[in-house]
């Protein structure tokens, strides 16, 4: 398939930049010239072949797209949460699959080591995963325990110097490539606790998952423990409970609340030129009124999302945001871009399942990131249970 020109404007119906720092928009365009350059013309393919693009993993490291908000001492970007914000979503419009490999390795790779771990596991372990000499996956979701964490199967014994590790963890994004794997599993008092398992321990493998209709560019894949003995000094020493891997996903979710915008407004931008340049009944389907409406709300919409992720972002560098509303931004953003996608490819008519338009790659994308970090209806749980104080989940 030949490379997709890639023609994309960014739309900002509030003149959003505004609110934007010039630090802000030099970072954006850094990485939206990067996407151009090197992800969207290669992109499609890997995804018709359900491959992942192995040489994007030393690119975001020299993009400063590994853990952007981590301190600069330990290789991080230190950068602020609008900063990472805008780098997902410039990176989401290129594949949510290129965004996820950048969000677990920063959100949920570097932050809990940065935030949990000791003195000594941040000096070994965050330079190079910042780098992207290493790749790192977090392991938390569990065959028969998604949703429900607090299940979990995955143990770890004491012995002596180390711990024998047993258990497995499902649908872990970076998992066949990574070198290193935070994984949360319960001692043998029932509490949770965070280890760094690496490649090449005896007993840890992880089979990748085959067979995806959605994030197929992305490497996705098991994590096995099978008696793996894991250094004590492995272990995370200042978190311990589901709070620590919450914390994490809380990262995460903000940076998938701006990161499917970036696809939202992908599939609008593709929709609207296609619909000022296809003709049909003697002029531009623009023209019509339905096509107007399907594009008027499009924009709508990225626009009210654009200006509820940008005030996340001012919350989150004051420290002040809450969980509570990270969930409201990632359900938001989540519904807004999915109904988005299926409106474009719509306008799109028989054009827009070929991959000579990214709006079914981003469709089934979405698919997956509706339903990671917390599914549609778990945030809608959390926002219900903030708002009237009855927890509705049991």
């Amino acid at each position: 398939m030949a490379a997709r020109t890639d023609l994309f404007t960014s739309p900002d119906y509030f003149n959003v930049d505004e609110l934007l720092t010039e630090e802000h928009k030099l970072i954006r365009e850094s990485v939206r010239n990067y996407v151009k350059k090197e992800i969207s013309p290669i992109i499609e393919d890997y995804a018709q072949k359900a491959e992942f693009p192995e040489q994007i993993v030393k690119q975001l490291g020299d993009l400063g797209c590994f853990g952007p908000t981590v301190p600069q001492e330990y290789g991080g970007g230190g950068l602020d949460y609008i900063s990472y914000g805008l780098m997902m979503q410039e990176l989401e419009r290129g594949d949510s699959g290129v965004r996820s490999t950048a969000s677990v390795q920063g959100s949920l790779v570097m932050f809990p080591i940065y935030q949990y771990g000791s003195e000594e596991q941040r000096k070994k372990y965050l330079p190079k995963l910042a780098s992207g000499e290493w790749l790192g996956c977090f392991g938390l979701t569990e065959p028969n325990h998604g949703s429900d964490p607090s299940s979990m199967l995955s143990n770890f014994k004491d012995a002596g110097d180390h711990v024998i590790l047993n258990g497995s963890k499902m649908w872990i994004s970076n998992a066949p490539f990574s070198q290193v794997a935070v994984v949360w599993a319960k001692n043998e008092q029932g509490e949770v606790h965070g280890l760094i398992v690496e490649r090449g321990m005896e007993g840890f493998s992880t089979p990748t998952t085959h067979g995806k209709w959605s994030l197929r560019a992305s490497a996705t894949g098991e994590l096995v423990f099978d008696n793996v003995k894991v250094p004590k000094e492995n272990i995370f020493p200042n978190v311990k409970g589901l709070k620590g891997p919450l914390g994490c996903l809380t990262k995460a979710r903000y940076g998938i609340a701006w990161g499917v915008i970036g696809a939202a407004m992908d599939c609008y931008d593709t929709a609207l030129r296609y619909a000022k340049e296809r003709e049909q009944f003697g002029r531009p389907i623009a023209g019509f009124q339905l096509q107007q409406k399907k594009l008027a709300e499009m924009i709508t919409e990225i626009t009210k999302a654009q200006l509820l992720n940008w005030r996340l972002g001012v919350l989150m560098n004051e420290g002040r945001a809450t969980p509570q509303q990270v969930s409201m931004a990632k359900r938001n953003s989540c519904e807004v871009a999915t109904n988005i996608c299926r409106d474009a490819r719509q306008v799109l008519g028989g054009m827009g399942i070929t991959g000579e338009y990214p709006v079914m790659r981003h469709m089934m994308n979405l698919e997956s990131v509706i339903t990671y970090e917390g599914t549609h209806d778990i945030h809608l749980l959390i926002t219900g249970m903030d708002i009237t104080g009855i927890n509705a989940f049991k």
